[in-house]
């Protein structure tokens, strides 16, 4: 694996660490398996998979088990969160970002994002 946390395109499969774990594009969510984090780690877990899927921080926010940081992905913002005690971590969509939604289920689902 790289110093940027993909690994080399002859290894993608067995190197995958994030992936779709659901969508639910009615309710606007998708669930997002990756490696496991705490409190003080989410930004390392996050930055990767937000770089590898070509998305923009706007903004961020920490409550006390949630990160909540504001996405820009080619204009359409979405909300990344990560609730640490979970472990879950996923997109939600704001207003017409179902078909952004389904896009980036599939980009996971094809393990790109290492």
């Amino acid at each position: 694996m790289t110093s940027s946390g993909f690994a080399p395109s002859s290894s993608l499969e067995s190197q995958s660490l994030y992936g779709c774990r659901r969508l639910d594009l009615a309710g606007r969510v998708l669930e997002i398996d990756a490696p496991a984090f705490d409190f003080d780690s989410f930004a390392e877990v996050a930055t990767p998979l937000l770089h590898g899927l070509g998305m923009t921080v706007l903004s961020q926010e920490l409550n006390a088990d949630l990160h909540v940081w504001l996405v820009d992905f080619e204009g359409c913002q979405l909300l990344l969160k990560g609730e640490h005690y979970s472990g879950l971590l996923w997109l939600e969509g704001l207003a017409d970002s179902e078909e952004t939604l389904a896009y980036l289920a599939q980009q996971l689902a094809q393990v790109i994002i290492r």
